[in-house]
């Protein structure tokens, strides 16, 4: 392989597939870079093993070949060198890839072409036609959901975003992790075309990669068997990551209890909710991480917080609110219900209570489609001191 690239061209993709393959751990072909030239053409291919990166760069071919480098130090390396043009040679006597520019010159092992796996192909043919998406609602989607997904790749389907057609032609992105759910439904005829019946899985550990990858501009994405493809609308890029084949829960089981006649909501300002969260957080402990909401005063238009620990004191504040339903008193999980209630763009949230130990859905309207649900905690009444202790 002798090839010379311009450092502007080719940096933006080396980092992106330096991103993706592990640092130390894994065996050493997972942790390369693979530098491939063929037909004229220069590529960049890694791979965890699961998710797949590949781009085509402008380049002025001498001589085709395939190099493989140990991919983090490598793109280190070109990062730090000056803009303009950089010349790669490969020398398989030395087992060496050479890099020059100007009056530098670096010799950097590569590894032996055998190990090399070619990857999968963004499918092209009649019967499977790509779809496009733009990337950053694709971006904005993720951070709406992802949240809610577990970290336990053990728990198998909850461990995933689901995306699942609709039976009135919209999409269902869905994220659960026990106690809480997220779901964003929305519109992309030709999205809902290509999903099958059932969606698809992608796991949360995928999720992250594939923001990092994406970019404002938008995406052809496609389906293979066991793949899903992310392809630049420029088609140098390609991205795919595998398909799990988990059932996925029926969610519509608890959000139908939400539409029950015997719920009770509650309206506050989303600003001033987080801002009173935030600051009884501070009364939560490691026994307690929960604010009470109690709705004795709501003939008032008012709720009451609070967090009360044997170890941290006790906080209560007093919000606006108009409630109504035969629920006396509920708590949440503070953190939790901080973090999933900024994710809204409402100026008012609605929170619809199906019971004290039922699910609780939120909803905005400035945020159409948009439900976050969570379960309430279990409420005991502690008593941490009496008569008798005294």
């Amino acid at each position: 392989m002798n090839i010379k690239v311009y450092k502007e061209d080719v940096i933006e993709g080396l980092q992106k597939a330096a991103s993706i393959i592990p640092a130390r751990s894994g065996a050493a072909y997972l942790r390369s870079i693979w530098l491939k030239v063929e037909d004229g053409k220069f590529e960049v291919l890694a791979t965890d093993s699961s998710i797949e990166f590949r781009g085509s760069y402008t380049a002025e071919v001498i001589e085709p070949g395939l190099a493989g480098v140990q991919g983090k130090g490598f793109v280190d390396l070109i990062r730090q060198l000056n803009g303009g043009q950089i010349s790669l040679r490969q020398d398989p006597e030395a087992g060496v890839l050479i890099i020059e520019q100007g009056r530098r010159k670096y010799k950097w092992p590569i590894n032996d072409s055998l190990w090399f796996q070619n990857l999968s192909e963004f499918p092209q043919s009649p019967s499977s036609e790509p779809v496009i998406w733009s990337g950053d609602y694709i971006q904005e989607l993720i951070d709406r959901i992802i949240y809610c997904i577990s970290d336990d790749d053990a728990m198998d389907a909850i461990a995933c975003l689901c995306i699942k057609p609709t039976s009135d032609g919209k999409i269902d992105a869905c994220g659960l992790n026990g106690h809480q759910f997220a779901m964003q439904r929305f519109m992309h005829d030709d999205l809902q075309a290509m999903l099958p019946a059932d969606g698809i899985l992608i796991q949360k550990k995928y999720l992250n990669e594939l923001k990092k990858w994406l970019g404002d501009n938008e995406v052809e994405i496609n389906l293979g068997e066991k793949r899903l493809f992310f392809q630049s609308n420029d088609n140098k890029e390609t991205f795919s990551l595998p398909l799990s084949s988990y059932q996925y829960p029926d969610y519509m089981g608890f959000l139908n209890k939400l539409d029950g006649d015997d719920t009770s909501t509650l309206s506050l300002e989303r600003k001033e909710l987080i801002e009173s969260l935030e600051r009884l957080l501070l009364f939560n402990s490691e026994s307690n991480r929960c604010t009470f909401f109690d709705f004795s005063r709501a003939d008032s238009h008012e709720v009451v917080l609070s967090s009360t620990s044997q170890n941290t004191g006790s906080g209560t504040e007093i919000m606006d609110g108009d409630y109504s339903g035969a629920i006396s008193k509920i708590a949440f999980p503070t953190r939790n219900l901080i973090e999933l209630v900024s994710h809204y763009q409402s100026k008012t949230l609605k929170m619809v209570m199906s019971g004290g130990e039922g699910p609780c859905g939120i909803f905005g309207d400035d945020d159409p489609e948009y439900i976050v649900i969570i379960m309430p905690m279990k409420i005991f009444d502690q008593t941490y001191y009496s008569e008798e202790n005294v």
